[in-house]
């Protein structure tokens, strides 16, 4: 086999890889966050016997090669060998898209602010409550969130179906009369402890953290028979919505991260049931120490070394696509 064949066959498993994660998590299913109810469960807020609830929302296919470029732009850390990688995929045929899923989002090391708004303009306690939890996240790290009297860059709905957020730099893909992160039925109501558990874990991924239970050497630790069984008698699954959910690990190329951490705040709990051990992900409540440090890393404070509205609501706030002409021109934006 010739070098040239060797390079073929490598971008060829790469493209399959990258096509199949784009194909599974193109349509991104909301689900219950741990609890029939907010607040519902064993006394500390988290139903040990369910998944929580959290979906890493995708930008439509036609974005995802721009959105790339983007994060490469806010942050060349974050395309490593992406632009060669785009280059001899073109010689071979494979497309941009599919290596596109790959990047990272990261915002990059310098310190900035992220501005935020909400659509449905809740009281000013709520909007308050919320961002001082998406802000303890700035305690130890150089990226902060504060509140415009305009359209955020961060633009949170509580109305729209389950928890979510798009993923780092993607958010400035969004159109403004959209959201970018949701939190479902959140109010002054809300126990303090699901602030923490999923404010704080929406607010990772606004940073550019992927979900940790998706690392691979904990996916290693399911059974998928086990987890296919479970998932369907208690969500209603089919396996390739397993296999998006649960069982795709994140790959190794596409993450700036610590050793994988089951009791990070962006990692899932999952019972022992579906484990080959038996024993459970315990999943994370709130931001750990792991998981100021890696903030800190990424997003150093100044002075710390660095190491590496009305067609929203026509359209409806659950809706992953938009009409192109829609689309963000996002190299005119003024970004911070």
């Amino acid at each position: 086999m010739t070098e040239i064949d060797k390079l073929y066959e490598a971008l060829s498993k790469i493209a399959e890889t990258a096509d199949a994660v784009v194909r599974h998590r193109h349509d991104v299913i909301s689900h219950r966050h741990g609890h029939g109810r907010l607040g519902d469960g064993d006394g500390d807020g988290h139903d040990r016997g369910e998944m929580p609830s959290c979906s890493i929302k995708m930008l439509p296919e036609r974005l995802r090669v721009e959105a790339a470029q983007t994060a490469i732009r806010r942050n060349p850390a974050n395309g490593v060998g992406f632009a060669s990688i785009t280059g001899a995929s073109r010689a071979f045929g494979i497309e941009p898209q599919r290596i596109a899923v790959m990047v990272q989002k990261y915002w990059g090391p310098q310190q900035r602010q992220l501005t935020v708004s909400f659509m449905e303009q809740p009281a000013e306690e709520l909007r308050k409550r919320i961002l001082l939890h998406m802000n303890a996240w700035s305690s130890r790290c150089g990226i902060s969130f504060i509140e415009t009297g305009g359209v955020g860059q961060v633009r949170i709905s509580l109305r729209g179906s389950g928890y979510w957020s798009y993923l780092g730099t993607d958010i400035l893909h969004i159109p403004q009369n959209r959201p970018t992160m949701n939190l479902q039925g959140f109010s002054m109501s809300t126990p303090e402890r699901e602030y923490h558990r999923v404010v704080r874990h929406e607010t990772g991924h606004t940073l550019g953290f992927p979900h940790e239970h998706m690392r691979r050497e904990l996916v290693a630790r399911l059974d998928p028979q086990k987890a296919y069984a479970y998932f369907l008698e208690t969500q209603g699954w089919d396996q390739t919505t397993v296999d998006q959910q649960v069982l795709t690990p994140l790959d190794q190329a596409s993450i700036m991260a610590t050793p994988p951490d089951e009791t990070s705040i962006m990692c899932y709990q999952l019972p022992g049931e579906i484990t080959k051990d038996g024993r459970p992900i315990e999943g994370g409540l709130d931001i750990n120490q792991t998981d100021y440090s890696f903030a800190a890393r990424i997003y150093p404070k100044p002075g710390a070394p660095h190491q590496q509205a009305d067609t929203y609501q026509q359209a409806g706030p659950d809706a992953d696509d938009w009409h192109e002409n829609e689309d963000v021109d996002v190299a005119s934006l003024a970004l911070v």
